[in-house]
C-alpha cells in the first residue's frame, strides 16, 4: 500500500514546530504540553497524525508522556560519569552541574541487617544515617541514605552535609576513603523515594548501592541513590588500561 505523504508531512511539520517552540523556551523544561485535542485542533488534523507527532518527539527525547498526567517538555538531562572515587554531589560539580543538597534527616540509629550484611557489620551496631536530596535544574533529581559507621560517626555527625561532602567532612575527620564497590541498576521509583522526589511511585530510576573503605580495609560508609531516569544518564569513557566494567545479569 502506498504511504500518504502529505499525512507524512504534516505530523512531521508539526513535530517540527513544537520542537522549535520547546527549544525557543515557548514551553519549559517540566511544563506541561497543551492537551491532544487542544493541539490537534489547534494544528487542524486528527489526534492520530498529532501523536505521530509526539512519538518523534518522544523519541528526541524532547517530551515525556505520562499515562494519565499528559505530555511534558522533558528536562535538561545530568550526564553522571563514572570515575575517580568522589561523592555524588563532587562527581556532578566536576562536570559542570550546579547541585543543591537538602539534608532530610540525621540518627543514629540501629544498622537495618541488609545494610548490616553489606557492611559486614556485627547485629545491632548503630550507624549513622544520613538522608539527602540532590537538587538539579531546580528539581529534585536523587534521594540519597547513607549509612556511617562509628566511630567515623561519631566525628562528623555534626557537619553540615547540605554544603560540605560527606568523602570531604570524613577527610577532615581522618578518615580517608580508599575505594569503593558500587552497582549501578535500574529499578522503580519506591514510595519512600516518590515523596521527595514529586515522581509517581513506579517511574523509572537507577539504583546506586556503593560500599565505601578505608586505607585498612574496613568498610566505612553503604549508600543508596535513587537517581531519577528521566533526569540523569550514565556515560563512561573507556580506554585499553582505564576504566573496567563487568556485565552481568540481574534477578
Amino acid at each position: 500500500m502506498a504511504r500518504d505523504a502529505g499525512h507524512e508531512t504534516r505530523y512531521h511539520a508539526i513535530a517540527a514546530d513544537l520542537a522549535e517552540k520547546i527549544r525557543a523556551g515557548r514551553y519549559a523544561p517540566g511544563e506541561a504540553l497543551p492537551s491532544q485535542r487542544e493541539l490537534s485542533a489547534a494544528y487542524g488534523v486528527t489526534l492520530m497524525t498529532l501523536r505521530q507527532a509526539l512519538r518523534l518527539l518522544s523519541d528526541e527525547g524532547l517530551i515525556v508522556q505520562q499515562a494519565g498526567r499528559g505530555t511534558f517538555v522533558a528536562p535538561p538531562h545530568l550526564a553522571y560519569r563514572l570515575g575517580p572515587l568522589r561523592s555524588l554531589a563532587d562527581d556532578l560539580e566536576r562536570q559542570g552541574h550546579r547541585v543543591r543538597t537538602v539534608v532530610l534527616g540525621r540518627a543514629m540509629r540501629r544498622l537495618p541487617a541488609p545494610v548490616a550484611a553489606r557492611l559486614r557489620a556485627a547485629p545491632g551496631e548503630t550507624a549513622l544515617r544520613l538522608e539527602r536530596v540532590r537538587e538539579f535544574a531546580g528539581r529534585p533529581a536523587v534521594h540519597q541514605v547513607s549509612w556511617v559507621r562509628r566511630p567515623a560517626a561519631d566525628r562528623i555527625k555534626d557537619r553540615d552535609f547540605g554544603a560540605e561532602s560527606l568523602y570531604a567532612a570524613l577527610a577532615d575527620a581522618g578518615v580517608a576513603a580508599a575505594r569503593a564497590a558500587e552497582t549501578v541498576r535500574p529499578g522503580l521509583l519506591d514510595a519512600a523515594a516518590a515523596r521527595h522526589l514529586g515522581e509517581p511511585e513506579g517511574a523509572p530510576v537507577f539504583v546506586s548501592e556503593r560500599v565505601t573503605y578505608t586505607l585498612d580495609g574496613a568498610a566505612v560508609i553503604a549508600d543508596r541513590a535513587t537517581i531519577l531516569g528521566s533526569m540523569m544518564e550514565i556515560r563512561a569513557d573507556r580506554a585499553a588500561g582505564g576504566l573496567s566494567l563487568t556485565w552481568g545479569a540481574t534477578g
